[in-house]
C-alpha cells in the first residue's frame, strides 16, 4: 500500500469513487469529467492515489494555481483505515516543498470531512457563497492549528 503520483490512466477509478462517496456528494446533474480531472493532475497540479495492489483506495488533488486542495476522497470500503490521512499529508508536503505555505480549501459542513480537516490542523475561515465551510492551513507555522 503506498500512495503515488496520478496519472491519467487512474481517472476512471478517480470518477468512480468521487461517484461512491456517503457525503460531499455531487449536486444532482453534475458530474466530474475526465477533462477536468486531467486538466488538475497535468495543468493547475498534481494529483496521488492511493494504491494497494491494483486497486486505487482513494485519491488527492492538489491546484497549485489557487493554493488550494482540489480534492481528497476515499473509497467508502477504505475508510478509517488510513488512506485519507496518507493522501493529506502528502498532498501537504507536496505543497510546502513547493514553498506554497497558505493552502486552503471547501467542504460541505457538518461532514466527517470537515471533523477531519479541523483534526488535521487547519482552521475554519467562514463559510463561502456556495454554503461550502472555508478552512486553510498554514504549513509555515509548524503548530497544529484548530478551530
Amino acid at each position: 500500500m503506498h500512495v503515488r503520483i496520478a496519472d491519467d490512466n487512474d481517472i476512471p477509478a478517480m470518477q468512480r469513487i468521487r461517484s461512491l462517496v456517503k457525503e460531499n456528494k455531487l449536486a444532482e446533474g453534475r458530474t466530474i469529467s475526465a477533462d477536468m480531472i486531467r486538466d488538475f493532475i497535468n495543468q493547475r497540479g498534481q494529483g496521488w492515489v492511493f494504491q494497494s495492489d491494483n486497486s486505487i483506495l482513494g485519491f488527492a488533488i492538489a491546484d497549485y494555481t489557487d493554493h488550494s486542495v482540489w480534492a481528497l476522497f476515499v473509497d467508502p470500503d477504505h475508510e478509517s483505515q488510513g488512506v485519507g490521512k496518507a493522501l493529506h499529508d502528502h498532498m501537504l508536503a507536496e505543497f510546502s516543498a513547493r514553498r506554497i505555505h497558505k493552502v486552503v480549501l471547501g467542504t460541505d459542513p457538518n461532514t466527517r470531512a470537515e471533523r477531519f480537516y479541523a483534526a488535521n490542523g487547519w482552521r475554519r475561515t467562514g463559510m463561502d457563497d456556495r454554503g461550502e465551510v472555508r478552512f486553510e492551513i498554514d504549513l509555515d507555522s509548524g503548530k497544529e492549528r484548530g478551530s
